[in-house]
C-alpha cells in the first residue's frame, strides 16, 4: 500500500537521504520544540480557562495537527508524529498536566477509537483482505496473471504496454503490484533494450494510482475510516463508501498519471531525462555506467514454493469473489435499510439501495469470502498445505499492521481535534479569506508537499482528511449552500479526492517514499536515476490535475469533461514533445 509509512530498512539509498538531511532536521526539530514550548507557556492558561467556559481553544486548537505535520517532516516517521500530536492535544485538554495527558491518550482517545464498532469493522476488512493477498501471492495466483501477459511482449513498445497493463491488472494492493510486476517484467524488458528507469517508472506510476482508484483494494478501508469519522464529527448523514466511489471522477492525478504512462509506453516516445535513458538503453546499456541498482526486494514468506504452478484462475476467482460479494452485500444491506419504504409501496431505485447500504458489513463479507476461496483453491490443488496457506495469510496480515496503527492514531487525532473545535477555528479564520472553490486545488498542493517531504501518502491522508472535510463543509455553509446541494457535493467530492490525489502525487515525487524505493528495488534500477527520470512526468500529471482538473471542476465544470480534455492534452504532449529512442 503505497507509502503507508516509511520503512527505515529498505535500502542504502534511504540511509543516504536521511544522513544528508539529518542536520536540517535537527535544527527544525529544535525550532519546533522551542516554538511549541513558547506557545504553551504563553497561551495555555487562558486557553484552558476559555475551554472551561465552553469557548474554543483558539490558536491552540490547530497545534496538534501542525505538530503532526512538522514531526512527520522532521522524523519521517508517521507513527511517532501522530502519537506526538495526540499527546500534545491531550496535554492541552488536560491543562498541562503531563501524567493526566499520558492517561488520556489511551483512555480518552486510542481505546475509544479502537473500540468503535465501525472502526473495528474497517480493521477487520483490511486484515482479511491483507490475508487474501498473502495467500494469492504465496499460492502463485498473482504470478499467474503475470505469466498470462508476459509472452505477449515481443517488441519494446509491446513490452512497455504489457508492463502497464499488468500494473493495472493487479489492482488490489500496490505493494503486491510493485513487487510482482518489477521482477517479472525486468528480464523481458532487458531483452527488449528498455531502460531500467522506464521499467521503474511504469511500475511506480501504475501501482498507487490504480489501487487508489479501484474501490476494492487494501486502500478502501483506510479511506472509509477517515471520511466516515469526519462525517460523524459533523453529524452528516452521508455514507462514506458511496461518497468515496462518487469522488472517483475527481481523482484527476491518478487518471492523468495512468494516461501519461500508457501514452509513453504505447507510442514509445519520451522526453527529459527519460529520453536520454532510453537512448542509452537502445544501445544495449539498460543500466548506465556508475549506477548502482538498488537490488531486488522479495518477501520470502509470500514467494510460491519451488515448482508451484502459476495459475491465473487462482487469482481471478478470489478477486471476482470479493467484487461480486461486495455488490451483493451492498444490495442486501441497502434493501434491508429501506424495507419499510419499499413495503409501503414506494419506488426504490438501485442508487437509493446502494446509498443506504452497510458498506462495512458488505466489505467484511467480501474479504472473508475471497480469503476462503483463495485458501480452498491452493489447498485443493495441493499447491500449499492448510498450514502453509495459514502462514501465508498471516504474512499478508503483517503487511497491513502498520496501516492499522496509523489509522487508529489518525482516528485518535481526529477525536482530539473534535474536542478542541479545530474545524470551527479553521472555518472561522478562513471564512471570507479563502473561496470554497479554491480549497480543492489548495488541498492538492498541501497534500503533495506533505507527502513529498514525509514519503507517506497514508500518513498524509491521516493528517489532512480530518481537517479539510470540516473546512470545506464550513466554507460551503458560510457561502449559503445547503448540505447535499449540487455545488456543495461537488466541492466536497473534489476536496476528498484532492487529499488522496495530492498524497499520491507527492509520494511519486518523493525519494524517500516506500513505493518509490520498492519500484527501484523491484526493477533493479538505481534509485536516484528513477527519481530523476520520473519527476518530470509526475510534475506534468500534477500540473494537469490542478489546472485542467480541480480548478475547473470546482467551478462546476463536469469532472468527466475535465478528464477527457486532460487525457487528450496529455496524449498531445507525448506526441508533440516526446521523441522515440533509436533502437
Amino acid at each position: 500500500m503505497a507509502a503507508r509509512a516509511p520503512t527505515s530498512a529498505l535500502g542504502n539509498s534511504t540511509a543516504t537521504v536521511h544522513e544528508t538531511l539529518r542536520f536540517q532536521r535537527t535544527l527544525l526539530a529544535a525550532a519546533t520544540v522551542v516554538a511549541c514550548i513558547t506557545l504553551f507557556a504563553v497561551t495555555l492558561p487562558s486557553a484552558a480557562a476559555d475551554a472551561d467556559n465552553g469557548n474554543s481553544f483558539g490558536l491552540l486548537s490547530i497545534l496538534p495537527p501542525i505538530i503532526a505535520i512538522l514531526m512527520a517532516l522532521i522524523t519521517k516517521d508517521i507513527i511517532v508524529s501522530l502519537m506526538t500530536a495526540v499527546f500534545s492535544g491531550a496535554l492541552i485538554l488536560e491543562g498541562g498536566h503531563v501524567f493526566a495527558a499520558f492517561a488520556a491518550v489511551i483512555e480518552r482517545f486510542v481505546s475509544p477509537a479502537l473500540a468503535d464498532p465501525d472502526h473495528a469493522a474497517i480493521l477487520v476488512f483490511t486484515a482479511l483482505l491483507g490475508c487474501m493477498v498473502g495467500v494469492l501471492s504465496r499460492g502463485g495466483g498473482t504470478q499467474g496473471i503475470v505469466a498470462w501477459i508476459a509472452p505477449r511482449a515481443t517488441t519494446a513498445t509491446r513490452g512497455q504496454t504489457s508492463t502497464w497493463l499488468l500494473g493495472t491488472t493487479i489492482f488490489f494492493d500496490d505493494y503486491a503490484n510493485t513487487l510482482i510486476v518489477g521482477p517479472t517484467m525486468r528480464p523481458i524488458l532487458d531483452r527488449l533494450k528498455v531502460s531500467r528507469e522506464k521499467l521503474a517508472y511504469i511500475v511506480d506510476s501504475t501501482a498507487a494510482p490504480v489501487v487508489s482508484i479501484v474501490p476494492i483494494s487494501t486502500w478502501i478501508g483506510f479511506e472509509i475510516g477517515l471520511v466516515q469519522d469526519a462525517f460523524n464529527g459533523l453529524e452528516l448523514d452521508f455514507n462514506a463508501f458511496s461518497t468515496i466511489v462518487a469522488s472517483i471522477p475527481y481523482r484527476f492525478y491518478q487518471v492523468f498519471a495512468l494516461a501519461l504512462g500508457l501514452a509513453i509506453a504505447f507510442w514509445g516516445r519520451d522526453f527529459g531525462p527519460m529520453l536520454k535513458a532510453e537512448q542509452r538503453a537502445a544501445s544495449g546499456k539498460v543500466v548506465d555506467d556508475g549506477q548502482v541498482p538498488l537490488g531486488d526486494f522479495s518477501a520470502d514468506e509470500l514467494t510460491p514454493p519451488e515448482g508451484a504452478p502459476k495459475r491465473l484462475i487462482n487469482a481471478l476467482l478470489p478477486i471476482l469473489t470479493v467484487v461480486i460479494v461486495t455488490i451483493i452485500g451492498l444490495y442486501v444491506t441497502g434493501s434491508r435499510a429501506i424495507a419499510d419504504a419499499a413495503s409501503a409501496g414506494g419506488f426504490t431505485t438501485l442508487r437509493e439501495i446502494f446509498a443506504n447500504a452497510n458498506s462495512y458489513a458488505a466489505l467484511q463479507w467480501a474479504s472473508f469470502s475471497g480469503l476462503v476461496v483463495a485458501i480452498i483453491l491452493v489447498v485443493s490443488q495441493r499447491i500449499l498445505t492448510l498450514r502453509e496457506a495459514s502462514d501465508a495469510a498471516v504474512a499478508g496480515l503483517k503487511a497491513v499492521l502498520v496501516a492499522f496503527v496509523v489509522l487508529i492514531l489518525s482516528w485518535s487525532l481526529s477525536a482530539v481535534c473534535s474536542e478542541m473545535n479545530t474545524a470551527d477555528f479553521l472555518v472561522q479564520i478562513t471564512e471570507g479569506q479563502i473561496a470554497p472553490q479554491l480549497l480543492p486545488a489548495l488541498t492538492f498542493v498541501v497534500a503533495g508537499a506533505v507527502a513529498f517531504a514525509t514519503g507517506t501518502s497514508w500518513g498524509t491522508l491521516g493528517i489532512l482528511t480530518p481537517l479539510v472535510v470540516p473546512v470545506i463543509h464550513g466554507l460551503s455553509i458560510s457561502a449559503g449552500w445547503e448540505v447535499g446541494s449540487g455545488i456543495y457535493m461537488s466541492l466536497l467530492l473534489a476536496t476528498i479526492a484532492a487529499v488522496l490525489s495530492g498524497s499520491v502525487f507527492g509520494d511519486h515525487c518523493s525519494p524517500i517514499s516506500d513505493t518509490t524505493i520498492l519500484s527501484s528495488m523491484a526493477s533493479g534500477c538505481d534509485h536516484l536515476a528513477h527519481v530523476k527520470t520520473q519527476l518530470p512526468y509526475a510534475m506534468c500529471a500534477g500540473a494537469a490535475a490542478v489546472g485542467i482538473g480541480l480548478f475547473p471542476a470546482a467551478l462546476q465544470v463536469s469532472p468527466w469533461i475535465c478528464l477527457l480534455i486532460g487525457v487528450a492534452l496529455i496524449v498531445g504532449l507525448v506526441l508533440r514533445v516526446g521523441k522515440p529512442a533509436t533502437r
